[in-house]
């Protein structure tokens, strides 16, 4: 995995701020996440055939490589998309202080083994962005 300190930033968008900030709460309220960062974008995208272009919240969310699995699986059981961005970024390294943070705050068990992600997805409706 090169030079991954065990740590990962996912980004994910939803499509209000009501909503970004439901599951903003519900994923510090689990555990899964240390810190998230809302901010306000305008995403252009292809999406049935055509181009879109619409306001949206997008959310940083800064967590330990473990328990990214269950973080997707929360992020796709709570969202209003029906393909939610969910990218992953592998954190090299960072100040100790913070990261060992993201540690103390964090669960310290995943629920789902590491790679079971893909076994928990759910077809919601809405838009992807």
């Amino acid at each position: 995995m090169g030079n991954d300190s065990g740590y990962c930033l996912v980004i994910t968008t939803c499509g209000n701020r009501n909503d970004a900030e439901k599951l903003a709460s519900g994923i510090i309220g689990e555990k899964l996440a240390a810190c998230i960062q809302l901010g306000d974008i305008q995403s252009y995208y292809f999406w049935d055939g055509k181009v879109n272009n619409d306001p949206e919240v997008q959310l940083h969310i800064k967590t330990r490589s473990a328990l990214y699995d269950d973080l997707e699986a929360h992020i796709r059981a709570h969202h209003t998309y029906e393909v939610p961005e969910i990218i992953r970024l592998s954190i090299e390294g960072g100040l100790p202080a913070y990261l060992g943070w993201i540690d103390e705050v964090t669960r310290t068990k995943p629920l789902l083994p590491e790679g079971d992600g893909k076994n928990n997805r759910q077809s919601r409706t809405g838009r992807r962005s």
